[in-house]
């Protein structure tokens, strides 16, 4: 495998690791401009413990974005914020250039839907009436049930690979199967905006390359995605754009050639590395250089 070079970022104050505030890049002004989704000054916690601040963010339109980083940096808190599941303590997010706020939930929930980490499903809910709940934005008063929720329905369980498991409990099926069916639900809810926390959770890494090729074809389509993944190689792979965080701030973003270095691996991760280049897409694997203390010695190895 070919070795990647490392475009090392300056380093930080007094010449040690590098200054993780000073690698963040942005977005191109086009996509700024394009942004559909966008959060400015944020400040975001739980209860006494501020998660974010300060953060800027905008989402490009049209684009795969994967948000990676370490456990507890903030991923799923920033997408909750986006998704106004999580009130803001400071800042703003704004969706089609409106304070989220200001529209009524339903309205929301037509232009940008969330999937959860561990959703949980009622109990004694069959596969398709829970992915028919997707459907609840586009329902009203005056707007009941028609061929085209159930049409939408339909081809969200096919393009999730679980129409076969329709008529099946929900509460029977395995974790991934699960996953795929909570997808499905978001894809029936038919927004133009999909945010999926850590999506490929429970799956086998077949399912979790059929659950990332399915957002990308989704991108294709034209749709916004965000994922929040922990697994690099494949959000290497699949990113149309990168956002890195660390300690509830971005560090980095952009395209994955131009963010992903060593240094930066290992001042976000505290992991020493080296990148080599992935032989089906060229984008960079993470090679560990721990030596972990019950692995054998070269020696004895050989």
């Amino acid at each position: 495998m070919t070795r990647l070079s490392a475009k090392k970022p300056e380093p930080g104050p007094g010449g040690g690791r590098p200054d993780l505030a000073q690698q963040a890049t942005g977005p191109s002004p086009a996509s700024e401009r394009a942004a559909r989704l966008r959060g400015s000054g944020l400040a975001v916690g739980y209860g006494d413990r501020i998660v974010i601040e300060s953060l800027n963010v905008s989402i490009p339109t049209g684009e795969l974005t994967v948000i990676v980083g370490p456990n507890a940096c903030g991923k799923s808190t920033l997408l909750r914020a986006l998704a106004r599941m999580l009130p803001a303590r400071a800042g703003l997010v704004e969706l089609d250039g409106q304070p989220i706020g200001s529209y009524p939930p339903k309205d929301v929930a037509r232009r940008l839907g969330l999937l959860p980490q561990s959703p949980v499903a009622p109990d004694g809910i069959t596969v398709e009436d829970l992915v028919a709940r997707g459907r609840y934005p586009h329902q009203g008063l005056l707007r009941q049930w028609s061929k085209a929720d159930q049409e939408a329905v339909d081809a969200a369980l096919a393009r999730a690979g679980v129409a076969d498991l329709a008529p099946r409990m929900a509460g029977e099926l395995s974790g991934g199967q699960r996953q795929r069916v909570w997808l499905a639900m978001a894809l029936a809810q038919q927004t133009p905006i999909l945010l999926l926390d850590e999506p490929t959770t429970y799956l086998d890494i077949a399912h979790q390359v059929e659950v990332l090729s399915l957002a990308r074809g989704l991108r294709r389509d034209g749709y916004t995605v965000v994922v929040v993944m922990h697994e690099l190689a494949l959000a290497f792979r699949y990113a149309t754009h990168l956002i890195v965080m660390a300690a509830g701030s971005i560090v980095a973003q952009g395209a994955v050639s131009d963010v992903v270095t060593e240094d930066l691996i290992e001042s976000v991760y505290g992991l020493p590395c080296r990148l080599i280049e992935d032989p089906v897409t060229g984008r960079p694997i993470v090679v560990p250089l721990e030596e972990f203390p019950d692995a054998p010695a070269q020696d004895d190895a050989a």
